[in-house]
């Protein structure tokens, strides 16, 4: 028999294997359409096409490595080949704009990494970076797959070696959607967002048996690493959804406030909305100082209607981060949250602060900060467990945020926490304040015990003392116009005109250019 007639019978016998693959594979995805998929997702979990097929617009998908299988032998793997090798890589768009994608399959070797699985996904982020367009992974893998040894090790090295690349330069997310265990976990630690699933996305260096033979501690895989504890405790996670379609559904949602790449510029709406009843704003700061209210009423009030997108929203919540659209535009909001705390900044705020502010700075979206700062939390735990370091690293990302910054102090800035919550003096461009704001080194009462610490100690009536001069320092400092004169506050407005005078100001700040000294890098403190 000619031997390259039996090649091609051979060939055409693969070729007509997959074409049946994907019949079925079509066949089953519009069989019901998203209704059927939408009913699935009760049940448990979609497949990696199904994943596909929900995020990306439909009929956009173009598929790249199909044929691929892997390439070992070793312990009966030469006899179980998989087209594709678990994993689906391609590109197509959502809501019109090119994104990469891969979706790893559990069905195929528990989603486990090889080589060649590898490979695959390195080629759509060389792509990516090429045509400079975000990169999504659905990560659902076991792991390293352990009949390969070192090249498999080697496969996730070059995944994370091209994560760190893309850093900056494409906006990278990754969607958790089952297992995430070992050095699996640290291409989603790189990444700019990471999305879980309630209940069957789980993210560990060990899993629970290994914490048990190690540390003696019982635990489940839900407690140790699922997508709760990383939303609460860790903050790994920046959103934790209820079921795939919806974790699906604001992924694409996060999508439309970036731009495709560094050099992008922020997407726009062509109908910017309005917002709320701007007339609420004037009455929501309390007449008692120490009384709390709900800052993301003030975003709501301020940004375009229904647009706040909130980030890392159970983790941290003494400060609010997350994108809102203002006039149409993407921008970044960093908010204190006086509801929790009081608004102080600690560890855990500080550094969720720092990495939204870093990343918005690296896609040229606009930052916008409300300031309501008691400052630093006080005590032994936050202090030994680096506060200082912590804290720095806020401090840190606004002042090389090239960027355009605005603040609006709508109640307190005091001591350290001024400076470092976007103040003039670190580089904001425009600084607004309400005019209830106080500017102090501290709050009343604990500067008037100082200042006047003789004086209050030498009185007949020590509190009335105090009282008269916790008064005189509060008329001294419970206002902005002491700033505002020395031009650290460019304009006291009303809570009512914030949203008027916020569009003008990034209006005017659209072409912004603010050129850092030539450097390699900084070196934050991390």
């Amino acid at each position: 028999m000619d031997k390259s007639k039996s090649k091609n019978t051979s060939a055409n016998s693969k070729a007509a294997k997959y074409i049946r693959l994907e019949k079925t594979n079509t066949e089953a995805l519009r069989g019901g359409g998203a209704n059927r998929i939408e009913a699935q997702h009760k049940k448990g979990k979609l497949t990696a096409r199904e994943r596909l097929d929900l995020l990306l617009d439909r009929g956009s998908f173009n598929e790249i490595g199909k044929f691929v299988t892997h390439r070992s032998s070793d312990f009966g793997l030469d006899k179980e080949r998989y087209l594709g090798d678990g994993v689906v890589t391609g590109y197509g768009t959502v809501n019109g704009r090119l994104t990469y994608v891969f979706s790893q399959d559990f069905t195929v070797f528990g989603g486990s990494l090889s080589e060649a699985h590898a490979a695959k996904i390195v080629k759509i982020m060389d792509l990516a970076l090429k045509n400079g367009a975000p990169v999504v992974g659905i990560n659902d893998s076991g792991g390293a797959r352990i009949q390969e040894g070192v090249e498999s090790l080697g496969g996730y090295a070059d995944i994370f070696y091209k994560n760190t690349l893309a850093s900056g330069v494409v906006p990278q997310i990754s969607v958790v959607m089952g297992p995430c265990a070992g050095g699996a976990v640290y291409s989603p630690a790189i990444t700019d967002f990471i999305f879980m699933v309630e209940h069957t996305s789980y993210m560990f260096v060990t899993g629970p048996k290994v914490v048990k033979t190690v540390t003696h501690e019982e635990i489940s895989a839900e407690e140790l690493g699922g997508a709760e504890a990383h939303a609460i405790k860790s903050g790994v996670t920046h959103f934790a959804e209820s079921n795939e379609v919806e974790c699906i559904e604001k992924v694409k949602l996060l999508l439309s406030y970036l731009p495709q790449n560094c050099e992008d510029l922020v997407p726009q709406n062509e109908d910017p909305g309005s917002a709320g009843k701007i007339e609420f704003l004037d009455e929501i700061i309390p007449d008692n100082p120490e009384e709390a209210y709900d800052v993301r009423e003030v975003i709501k009030h301020v940004a375009d209607d229904q647009s706040f997108l909130e980030v890392h929203a159970a983790f941290a919540q003494n400060i609010v981060v997350g994108f809102a659209r203002l006039g149409g535009r993407s921008i970044g909001i960093i908010a204190n949250q006086p509801a929790v705390l009081a608004g102080v900044l600690d560890i855990h705020a500080s550094r969720k602060g720092a990495r939204f502010v870093r990343f918005c700075d690296c896609f040229n979206i606009p930052l916008l900060v409300f300031e309501d700062v008691p400052g630093f939390l006080p005590g032994t735990n936050q202090e030994w467990n680096g506060i200082i370091s912590n804290g720095a690293k806020l401090l840190y990302s606004f002042c090389e945020a090239t960027v355009p910054r605005v603040t609006v102090i709508t109640r307190k800035a005091y001591g350290g926490a001024y400076d470092v919550m976007n103040s003039k003096h670190i580089g904001a461009d425009m600084n607004f304040a309400w005019p209830m704001a106080e500017i102090a080194v501290m709050g009343a009462k604990g500067a008037a015990e100082i200042i006047f610490k003789k004086e209050i100690a030498r009185a007949e009536d020590r509190e009335k003392e105090l009282a008269i001069r916790e008064k005189a320092y509060n008329e001294k400092f419970a206002n902005p116009y002491v700033a505002a004169s020395r031009g650290f506050i460019d304009e006291v407005i009303m809570p009512h005109q914030t949203r008027e005078k916020l569009i003008v100001a990034y209006e005017m700040l659209e072409n912004k250019v603010d050129d850092l000294p030539k450097k390699k890098h900084g070196n934050i403190p991390l």
